[in-house]
């Protein structure tokens, strides 16, 4: 076995990003003002690593939302993703329910891989960002486990590994399938975006084993909790805790 993949036979997910749990979200919304606009979808796509250190996207957790009471809906938004928020058959649930429950899923693969905190994936991240702490300040949710300004954009990273931006081109770019019919729903398109975050991720492990074996050398390497564990401060340190 090469060198390479016996070192990443002992990686763990939370060493590759710095004790962060990288987490796919994607929101479709009534507009483009996270305080007025309604969040329509939100779905969340989990990362996981494999025994030879690469990146492959995991499960979906998506819901379909019901709008907060007073929030605007422009109809052009309406005209890009083909949501109807009204619509009798349309299983749409209340803001904090569905934060709740991603959360909860998010704060148990935090523990699992021991992390410290996720870390919100996106294509435009600060967009999908901004609407999820918007949510939780209405939802008056204490404990949100995603970091609450940092994020990894696949917009910067495939521009960079594949020289597109937008995300269909993106897709195709990296030789993915892109299905325009499926786009402009939130579980589409964050799996996605996950699915181009591990394909420019696996493209830089190379680079990340020559840079962890630097980290190692200046000492780095003991920001790593040494059970896996997680700080009893953490915002995750409680699943049950919102």
């Amino acid at each position: 076995m090469n060198e390479p993949i016996e070192r990443a036979a002992q990686l763990p997910l939370a060493r590759r990003f710095r004790n962060f749990l990288p987490v796919v979200v994607d929101v479709e919304t009534g507009g483009l003002n996270a305080a007025r606009d309604a969040l329509l979808e939100i779905a969340a796509v989990f990362i996981e690593i494999g025994p030879d250190g690469t990146l492959s996207r995991g499960e979906t957790h998506s819901f379909h939302v019901k709008p907060f009471a007073g929030s605007n809906i422009e109809p052009a938004s309406l005209a890009v993703t083909g949501i109807d928020p009204f619509h009798p058959l349309r299983p749409a649930i209340d803001e904090k329910d569905a934060l709740n429950r991603i959360f909860k899923e998010v704060r148990e693969a935090v523990k699992r891989h021991g992390c410290k905190r996720a870390i919100l994936v996106g294509h435009n991240a600060s967009f999908d960002l901004g609407f999820l702490n918007a949510a939780v300040a209405r939802a008056d949710i204490k404990r949100n486990p995603f970091h609450p300004f940092s994020t990894f954009d696949t917009v910067t990273l495939a521009g960079a590994a594949l020289g597109q931006t937008v995300l269909a081109k993106a897709t195709m770019a990296s030789g993915l399938a892109w299905d325009s019919q499926a786009a402009h729903a939130a579980a589409y398109d964050a799996e996605r975006t996950a699915d181009i975050f591990c394909k420019v991720c696996n493209f830089c492990l190379p680079s990340f084993f020559e840079a962890e074996a630097k980290a190692r050398a200046l000492g780095w390497h003991d920001d790593l909790p040494a059970t896996l564990g997680i700080d009893p401060t953490s915002p995750v340190a409680d699943e049950n805790t919102p």
